[in-house]
């Protein structure tokens, strides 16, 4: 199960961007580096803060949550 992917869906927008180099094209300007993972579709994912010490589920979605639980 993947702990990154190259999905984001923008406010404002109704369709996730899929594709990392897209990513990178529209939001370098505030990203270190993107990381991508090939095509993984629309689903929504899980995001984990890995920013404290401990890690936060922030949102449940596609990949397992239970080494974090």
């Amino acid at each position: 199960m993947p702990l990154l992917s190259s999905t984001l869906l923008l406010p404002d927008h109704g369709d996730p961007m899929i594709q990392g180099w897209e990513i990178k094209e529209r939001l370098d300007h505030v990203l270190d580096a993107v990381v991508d993972s090939g095509d993984c579709g629309t689903e929504p994912t899980t995001v984990i803060d890995f920013s404290q010490p401990e890690p936060e589920i922030v949102r449940r979605g596609a990949g397992g949550t239970s080494r974090f639980e």
